[in-house]
């Protein structure tokens, strides 16, 4: 008897890349059966001729410390994941962690989470560990080689790799990145980096990326490629990065589909002569936090809050939306959130990522086929990674699925209530139990950790 019985799905099977209509039987937490499933179930679902997809995969995201929210539960964005149907989640991004690595999976061993977890170590985090809390400073030798220490425990202790911030810390050079790496102990993991510097400078930012890669001989996901280059760079370095992977390097990136990004306002990347960098005024900065939430900036205000709140989210609406349409539809980008919020508060992508590009990068402007945005979204991420047993509907999967109707999925998140839930998702399961239905959370535990041990790179 199966745990659990989906009729009347609708599959899109990423080896022919052809829809089927079909039935799916759950056991065990596995896909015991896709087509005719002739057994009976403890429990069964009717999806009606809905899109029965495999839990979407976030390889970028924000989720580094596990603290009290405004509603009281300990996780900020993984609900908000959820809820948008991600299953699984890579934190550790952009150099960034706020408490190690162990600690973070040990919180999530004991009491579950709303969605699995992956790691990397961040640089950043590393160098504050180790004394180095100027963003502007060398490391030096001595400092380097303690990093690598606590780098190599974090692998050990199932990070999949290491991450780089370079933007959010102008002091790492290109030789501190290269010695950091070369002392790792292990390569059959992943570097993952938000470049040095935007806008005109994109292209020698991920040239840069690509070099570190090729020195090190170790992969490298480029991190939101549209904050990097949607600034009337995205085709040059579209075709850079493609040249680079016909010459063999092993180059991917990722993407988030808006034409906004967000981070601290007291971050570098707010350094004098950003605003002429962009060529954008001071009113394209949108405070997200208290005391001035949905308060767009005016000089006086963009220095105020810097000083005073330096720690304060915002969002900086400064990319160009056709370049970032463009990135997604690149062979070699996939579609991450680069979800970032703090009790509530932040930028829309942690709740709308996913439903975004289905509903209106996919249906409304046509600008990409289901197929290719599902693939971006599932199978890709899960090769990158190594989840050899998820991003996929294939009989001996993993059971995380989500179920939505094309026609209606669509985010809802906005950047006035950036946590509002997507429409169109019915339910999304993971293991092959129901975490979420008709935008309810009905079990928030589901998740655990998925460390490099697991993974086959």
């Amino acid at each position: 008897m199966y745990d659990l019985k989906i009729i009347n799905a609708k599959v899109i099977d990423f080896d022919t890349n052809s829809e089927k209509d079909c039935d799916i039987g759950i056991e065990n937490e596995k896909i015991k059966c896709i087509g005719t499933c002739p057994e009976k179930a403890s429990y069964e679902i009717d999806v009606k001729g809905k899109i029965v997809a495999p839990g979407f995969i976030d390889i970028h995201m924000h989720e580094e410390v596990i603290g009290l929210t405004a509603d009281g539960d300990v996780y900020d964005i993984a609900n908000k994941m959820l809820l948008m149907g991600a299953t699984t989640c890579v934190g550790g991004n952009c150099g960034n962690n706020r408490q190690s690595v162990d600690d973070f999976f040990k919180s999530i061993d004991e009491k579950g989470a709303p969605v699995n977890y992956l790691s990397f170590i961040g640089h950043n985090y590393l160098r504050n560990i180790v004394g180095n809390e100027d963003r502007y400073r060398k490391s030096s030798k001595d400092e380097i080689v303690r990093m690598q220490g606590l780098a190599n425990a974090a692998i050990k202790s199932g990070a999949i790799g290491l991450s780089f911030g370079l933007e959010y810390c102008p002091g790492t050079d290109f030789n501190e990145a290269i010695q950091l790496c070369e002392g790792l102990e292990r390569k059959d993991i992943l570097l993952s980096a938000h470049y040095r510097k935007d806008a005109k400078y994109g292209i020698d930012s991920i040239k840069e990326l690509i070099d570190i890669s090729k020195v090190t001989g170790i992969p490298m996901q480029i991190s939101h490629l549209g904050s990097c280059t949607a600034y009337g760079m995205m085709k040059e370095s579209l075709k850079v990065i493609e040249e680079a992977i016909g010459l063999g390097a092993d180059i991917l990136a990722d993407c988030y589909p808006y034409d906004a990004f967000s981070t601290f306002i007291g971050s570098a990347c707010f350094d004098e002569g950003c605003f002429e960098l962009w060529n954008r005024s001071y009113e394209s900065i949108l405070l997200t936090e208290a005391p001035y939430v949905g308060v767009r900036c005016n000089k006086e205000l963009f220095y105020k809050a810097r000083k005073e709140y330096p720690n304060m989210l915002v969002v900086a609406f400064v990319m160009n939306d056709d370049e970032i349409i463009e990135a997604i539809k690149a062979p070699f980008v996939m579609i991450a959130s680069d979800g970032l919020l703090r009790k509530g508060q932040g930028h829309p992508r942690a709740s709308g990522t996913f439903p975004r590009v289905l509903g209106r990068y996919v249906r409304d402007l046509q600008a990409i086929p289901l197929l290719d945005a599902l693939k971006k979204m599932t199978l890709y991420p899960a090769q990158r990674l190594g989840l050899s047993h998820k991003g996929q509907v294939k009989v001996g999967y993993d059971a995380d699925l989500v179920i939505f109707d094309k026609e209606q999925i669509l985010d809802g998140a906005t950047f006035e209530n950036p946590t509002l839930p997507p429409k169109g998702i019915e339910y999304v399961l993971i293991d092959g139990k129901v975490a979420v239905k008709n935008n309810v959370i009905v079990q928030g535990r589901l998740g655990k950790v998925i460390r490099r041990s697991e993974l086959q790179r």
